[in-house]
């Protein structure tokens, strides 16, 4: 979930016209593990102060496509938000690992 300082930003035309073209020159193929990317991940992390610099907001060289995994062992560490066997998908529900 967007912090309430991005979310207007999430919802801008630049945003979803950058991570759609972004996403579409990586085949939606996630950057590490190789699986269905779904995030436009910003290597650099957006800030208060940095999210109205495009050349780090809407910058592909900034970017990285991810799975949902993959963006939230990014986020939460090596082991993820849940134990090894269980994800989320993609309304937030908690399963198992296919």
């Amino acid at each position: 979930m967007a912090k309430a300082w991005a979310i207007k930003f999430y919802a801008s035309l630049a945003w979803i016209e950058c991570r759609l073209s972004f996403m579409g020159t990586k085949f939606f193929i996630c950057n590490r593990c190789e699986g269905a990317a779904t995030i436009a991940h910003h290597t650099t992390y957006l800030t208060p102060n940095n999210i109205s610099d495009p050349e780090i907001s809407l910058n592909h060289d900034r970017l990285e496509a991810l799975c949902h995994d993959c963006h939230t062992k990014e986020h939460l560490g090596k082991g993820g938000a849940v134990v090894e066997g269980l994800m989320f998908d993609d309304s937030g529900q908690l399963i198992k690992k296919t």
